[in-house]
């Protein structure tokens, strides 16, 4: 084509493209803004696959290039709503342009969101902290610290936005792991400086001592390991604890203290004085609010508050009085051989508002109660849990408890796979472990007796032969120590720090109350102790309310009547410390003639052949008053539940027993054997194991015959003594070789209804129990 008929050719396509745009304006509008929008669409489209496409193969997506890509989109993505709003056409058209546009918006969105968490600088906050870590300087530390874990969370918040799991995985592994480790690298030394400042500052020491000492421990061992570092920030740590250090030594150094206890034992659920129980308590805390509130263990068996509530009556009101602490007593055990085992033991330590102490007791391997024991010392007791041993804070000084149980609770009660251990070495471990904490103010909570049989345990030994314990809380023996008793010697009679045994006779007669002073060094400068009658007070009107739902039960089943009449009153003497006098268990009473009497009539029932029964003096709890006998009365006598059992014995064996019957006295003796069907005489003077000196057996025809050694005889006894408690290892030789029978009835039923059977009961003392040497007042 000729150059001339080129320029006429453009020239007229020209012409002709004009007129067809001037034909149709609106076909080249609508060209213009599809072009903006599709021109949008793949820039945001871009701008995503820049920052998707490296991340998915696990690389880390340029920023520059991401940054550059959005920019673009965004630019493109506001051209082409310029362009809608500009050339869109109606309203319709330029809202189904704007629906084709933001529905492709959310790869800008993406892309936009990755920018906005890389454009988190950790980076920059890194290498300020490092440049403060490396000056040493440990303002600057903490606060670029503070910086670094600000931007960490802000960057962990913005990566979570980010579209695509493979990308956040690629920006957590570049920035957020690193950071977090480098803000880490440093946090044992920062939470130790804080803290040491806080000491150094006096509100720490001022408001949560036990806290202080946690860091000052914690701290100590950390600086030891850190000493050798060669870094500013170490040194620097380092002189910051060596510039505290006397305050912490002082802040946590045992200093002198006044202490107050308040203590009960051998209450056996006798409810009907807690009233007067608890106002003692409040108007105690009210004169001294850090008084502390302890039991020393027997709240179990003894009344039928027990016998209808199992033990859930009295914790409720040692929760509404605030008890501290409470170790066992060998009555908690006493239902372990029933078919709940010690389920009700355990419901009551979960009722407890109070932790249980016990050092020498291990629970594990009984399933009701094994979940609740923690064989281990803790500053932070929890209610309803059994430690080994306990710190307690008080007025800002610790005071540790250990716990013990007598070894005899195996003997006389029914611990099932409850096991003991013996208490001299489990205490001195226990307070070996307290010390080891810095404790030096020792306080032990005891169910051992004052003067319990030495072959077993008592306070007075373990006073002589453990040192470090201050104080001991008794129970178990029943004895009302009017004034503190101060065991100031060791067993070999060398001088020791002092050690003041308390204990508050029982039943809640008395609460004891005893105030101790400490000096800095844990040794008692000076003490005071009393017992405080509870009779002497007023009830505590709300608990005494609370008390009317247990006392409205009991009042229907004291009333019940057995259907007999006591002539007179059924005694049931103890000593109470004085052995001049009598006792159920240490010489024949009448009540002990009518129960053994009862006992061999229930147990000739089932077998004709039965000639001999024994009840033991320490199944028998209460006196019978004379006049009608209620159940409630033969409840409260015998409270155990035991049942009646019948065992084949030699006439040997028999003596075997009776021997160990009166081993003990004068003392008194759990284990002394009242008895029906036989009689016998025995010598005091005579050493243990030599004193039973003419025993005679009741025959066919009622007249006596002496026991002869060879023979066989049919006795019966309780399950619990057959079984060999109360020390009868003769008694469980023979039931673990068969010959026992347990008969299945309720030792309370028996007598229930051997007194109905009598009608007119009137039993007496008939010379079936004889000391040859006896200077006893009968």
């Amino acid at each position: 084509m000729s150059k001339k008929k080129a320029i006429k050719f453009a020239t007229a396509s020209a012409i002709a493209v004009s007129a067809i745009a001037a034909a149709s304006p609106i076909q080249a509008a609508t060209h213009s803004v599809d072009h903006s929008i599709s021109s949008a669409i793949t820039k945001m489209k871009t701008a995503f696959h820049t920052y998707k496409q490296p991340a998915e193969k696990g690389q880390l997506p340029s920023l520059s290039k991401t940054r550059s890509a959005v920019k673009d989109a965004q630019k493109a993505y506001q051209a082409a709503v310029d362009a809608i709003n500009k050339k869109g056409g109606s309203k319709t058209k330029k809202s189904a342009y704007m629906k084709k546009l933001t529905d492709k918006k959310y790869y800008l969105e993406r892309a936009e969101k990755y920018v906005l968490a890389t454009n988190i600088n950790l980076k920059r906050a890194q290498a300020d902290f490092d440049t403060a870590v490396t000056s040493g300087k440990q303002k600057n530390v903490l606060k670029t610290q503070t910086v670094l874990h600000t931007k960490i969370t802000a960057f962990e918040k913005a990566t979570a936005k980010v579209y695509g799991p493979k990308v956040r995985a690629v920006l957590e592994k570049t920035y957020t792991v690193p950071a977090k480790a480098k803000a880490a690298s440093v946090n044992n030394e920062m939470a130790i400086y804080q803290a040491y400042k806080e000491i150094e500052s006096g509100k720490l020491i001022e408001t949560n001592l036990e806290k202080a000492g946690d860091i000052i421990t914690g701290a100590e061992k950390y600086v030891a390991a850190i000493s050798t570092k060669e870094t500013k920030l170490a040194a620097n740590l380092l002189a910051v604890v060596k510039k505290n250090k006397g305050l912490y030594e002082k802040a946590t150094a045992p200093k002198p203290l006044n202490l107050t206890l308040l203590h009960t034992n051998d209450t056996h659920a006798h409810l009907d004085n807690v009233a007067k129980r608890a106002t003692v308590v409040k108007e105690e805390r009210t004169a001294n609010p850090h008084t502390l509130l302890l039991d020393a263990g027997d709240v179990f068996s003894g009344t039928l508050y027990f016998n209808k509530f199992e033990g859930q009556a009295d914790v409720e009101f040692m929760n509404v009085m605030n008890y501290d602490l409470m170790t066992f007593g060998n009555h908690e055990f006493d239902l372990g051989t029933s078919p709940q085992g010690h389920a009700a033991l355990a419901s009551f330590i979960k009722e407890a508002k109070f932790p249980m102490i016990s050092s020498n007791v291990d629970f594990s391997k009984d399933a009701n109660l094994s979940p609740l024991y923690s064989d281990t010392l803790t500053m932070k007791p929890e209610n309803g849990k059994i430690y080994s041993e306990v710190v307690l804070n008080v007025e800002g000084e610790n005071v540790g408890f250990i716990g013990l149980t007598t070894e005899e609770t195996i003997d006389i009660s029914s611990p099932g796979s409850v096991a003991f251990e013996n208490y001299i070495e489990a205490a001195k471990k226990s307070v070996a472990a307290l010390e080891k904490q810095g404790v030096n103010k020792i306080v032990a909570l005891n169910h051992l007796g004052f003067d319990d049989n030495p072959a077993y345990d008592n306070d007075q030994i373990l006073a002589a032969a453990v040192s470090g314990i201050d104080v001991i809380i008794g129970g178990h023996s029943h004895t009302q120590l009017d004034k503190p008793v101060v065991i100031a010697k060791d067993n070999n009679g060398k001088e020791k720090d002092p050690t003041v045994i308390v204990q508050a006779y029982q039943y809640g007669d008395f609460v004891g109350k005893l105030n101790v002073n400490f000096d800095a060094e844990g040794k008692i400068v000076e003490h005071e102790g009393k017992l405080i009658k509870t009779a002497d007070k007023a009830d505590d009107p709300e608990v005494a309310k609370s008390l009317e739902k247990y006392s409205s039960v009991i009042k229907e089943l004291k009333a019940k009547s057995t259907g007999a009449t006591a002539v007179k009153a059924l005694t049931n003497p103890r000593t109470n410390g004085n052995n001049a006098l009598p006792s159920v268990r240490k010489n024949e009473t009448e009540l002990g003639n009518l129960i053994t009497d009862g006992m061999l009539d229930k147990a000739k029932e089932y077998n004709a052949e039965t000639v001999i029964a024994f009840q033991n003096g320490g199944g028998i709890r209460e006196a019978i008053n004379e006049g009608d006998i209620t159940v409630g009365e033969v409840l409260t006598t015998l409270p155990f539940g035991n049942t009646l059992a019948t065992m084949k014995l030699t006439g040997a064996e028999i003596k075997e027993a009776l021997e160990h019957s009166v081993s003990l006295e004068p003392l008194e003796n759990g284990g002394f054997l009242h008895v029906s069907g036989m009689k016998f005489t025995y010598d005091s003077t005579k050493p243990a194991g030599s004193r039973v000196q003419k025993m005679e057996v009741v025959g066919k025809n009622q007249t006596f015959s002496e026991l002869i050694p060879t023979a066989e005889y049919v006795v019966a006894t309780n399950a619990f003594t057959a079984k060999g408690g109360d020390g009868f290892d003769v008694f469980k030789k023979a039931y673990e070789a068969g010959r026992v029978t347990d008969l299945g009835l309720s030792d309370w039923e028996n007598l229930r209804d051997y007194a109905a059977k009598l009608k007119t009961v009137e039993p007496k003392i008939e010379g079936r129990i004889v000391d040859i040497s006896a200077t006893v007042t009968k």
